[in-house]
């Protein structure tokens, strides 16, 4: 019996997931074990979101590796949890961008509750083991969610390398691309980069209500 939940992701994504997921969850599952984060109830918390309602597609890599903070959502945290620094350096952009404050913790559910899909390629991690269960087949199932989007009037945010080869899925899609916000690179192209201006005005373009980035 599986013991990743799949109960959450929303029955609009099942026609483009369900293959990946049966090819792929009983092997993740046999190779990840018991202890992984997030809770198994939240790692496909991203795929709750109906497919129609996403607007933004924001792609991160993998989970945090603390317990107690990561969720299911790229970038976000638990209610409460002091940003990393990764948010911490998005925080900063979206003040430069829009004027807009970030907050004390890490939680992005208000961009999530407006159809900001906040997804990560691979959706699990051992606990203190950044990257540890990458090329398990995570991400041949987020491939096929992200392939989902294509033709969309959506806007991808593609923050760093791997999140960028994400636009060969994503034809005919604006995409909005930059270093990643990590220490390590946000100083190379990610500061200055606007991707919250520059993705309502995307949105526009098309037609679509823009979306509220206060926190």
């Amino acid at each position: 019996m599986s013991h990743i939940d799949t109960s959450r992701i929303h029955y609009s994504w099942m026609p483009h997931i369900r293959q990946a997921l049966e090819e792929n969850l009983p092997r993740l599952e046999q190779q990840i074990g018991q202890d992984f984060l997030p809770p198994a109830e939240d790692v496909f918390a991203a795929l709750s979101m109906p497919l129609d309602d996403v607007r933004v597609l924001i792609v991160g890599q993998d989970p945090y590796p603390t317990p107690g903070h990561a969720m299911g959502l790229s970038f976000s945290t638990r209610p409460g949890v002091p940003a990393p620094r990764s948010l911490q350096n998005i925080y900063a952009e979206l003040h430069d961008d829009l004027g807009i404050d970030g907050r004390a913790d890490g939680d992005l559910r208000a961009w999530f509750d407006q159809g900001v899909l906040l997804l990560n390629r691979v959706l699990t991690v051992a606990p203190g083991q950044a990257g540890s269960h990458r090329r398990m087949g995570w991400e041949a199932i987020t491939e096929a969610a992200i392939r989902a989007l294509a033709g969309r009037d959506i806007v991808a945010i593609l923050w760093g390398r791997d999140a960028q080869t994400c636009q060969a899925f994503l034809p005919g899609t604006e995409c909005i691309t930059s270093p990643h916000p990590s220490p390590l690179s946000a100083r190379r192209g990610f500061f200055g980069s606007r991707p919250f201006s520059r993705a309502n005005a995307a949105l526009e373009a098309r037609g679509v209500s823009p979306v509220d980035w206060r926190l």
